[in-house]
């Protein structure tokens, strides 16, 4: 599948927004992936809510994979691409001309949209790749597409594409350390309520009382050292509410808390593309929560391989 010495490799466009942070990192990754693997460029204009959060994107008003040798003239008048992703002009463009494209492919086989299919789309696997064979710019609108082999042999890239910017990425780093310095083990929490109260009728809306009791239960598993709990929640959280637990909270945002907690030894916290993203990022082994009746046992944390 090596298109590396093609004079012009298949241009994907990420063209739709497919839902927050977790998700949209998640998407992007298979598809640098698989840019590793073949050779082929990636254009993400759906990222841009999250662009200015990572030093690679923060700079390119495509968000493009490889990394551009040089920036855009859209990047480099001032306030211009700041002014293109906080109307999102940019992104309605590629979005409904994708749309479009779909219904009316008047540029013929050489432009393809490709839209979601129920089940999970394996870009790397030879039935998608014949049928993009003839396209050199695909278009891509939905959010289960994977290649995951591809994800496992190029990880380390992925990982140091999405650096954080050093704001980010200190406050992170800081939160951590400070439960470092008391602790043998730092082990991460996410407490996800907003959202999860209603997503799927409120399945994985669980109590911050029972996480402090998976805490308890998790913390009773490293007999003889010292675990603190990295608590990273969506709504405003107090130490009171974990007693006789020692706790630190992340830095608040979202991108601070999410590489606050792929700094953790471990994490768990209710199945969220989330908490994938802070395993897979740190090498982190997660276990994902699906029932308030789920018990923690250290032998089932396994570091994600952002299957989504």
């Amino acid at each position: 599948m090596d298109q590396r010495g093609a004079a012009a490799p298949k241009l994907f466009v990420i063209a739709l927004r497919c839902g927050q942070l977790g998700n949209r990192l998640i998407l992007f990754a298979h598809f640098i992936a698989l840019a590793e693997e073949s050779g082929c460029r990636v254009v993400n204009i759906s990222f841009h809510s999250y662009a200015h959060l990572f030093e690679h994107t923060a700079q390119d008003i495509y968000c493009r994979y490889p990394v551009a040798a040089r920036r855009s003239w859209l990047d480099a008048v001032p306030g211009l691409a700041r002014a293109i992703r906080k109307t999102r002009i940019l992104y309605h463009v590629v979005r409904y001309g994708s749309a479009l494209n779909a219904r009316l492919p008047l540029l013929g086989k050489s432009v393809l949209t490709v839209e979601e299919m129920p089940e999970i789309t394996l870009i790397e696997g030879a039935e998608f790749q014949g049928r993009i064979r003839d396209a050199r710019l695909v278009l891509i609108y939905g959010w289960p597409f994977r290649a995951p082999g591809c994800v496992a042999r190029h990880a380390d890239k992925i990982r140091a594409y999405f650096r954080p910017v050093p704001e980010h990425a200190r406050a992170s780093r800081e939160a951590v350390e400070r439960l470092r310095r008391g602790a043998d083990v730092v082990a991460g929490v996410h407490i996800r309520h907003g959202d999860y109260r209603h997503y799927r009728g409120g399945q994985f809306n669980f109590p911050v009382a029972r996480y402090a009791a998976w805490m308890r239960e998790l913390a009773g598993q490293f007999p003889g050292r010292k675990v603190s709990f990295l608590v990273c929640s969506d709504e405003p959280r107090n130490a009171a509410e974990f007693p006789g637990l020692a706790v630190g909270f992340g830095p608040g945002t979202p991108v601070g808390d999410l590489y606050a907690l792929a700094g953790c030894d471990c994490l768990f916290g209710p199945r969220s593309t989330f908490t994938q993203w802070a395993s897979f990022y740190g090498n982190t082994p997660l276990r994902p929560i699906s029932s308030s009746e789920d018990r923690l046992d250290r032998a089932t944390f396994r570091v994600s391989g952002l299957e989504g």
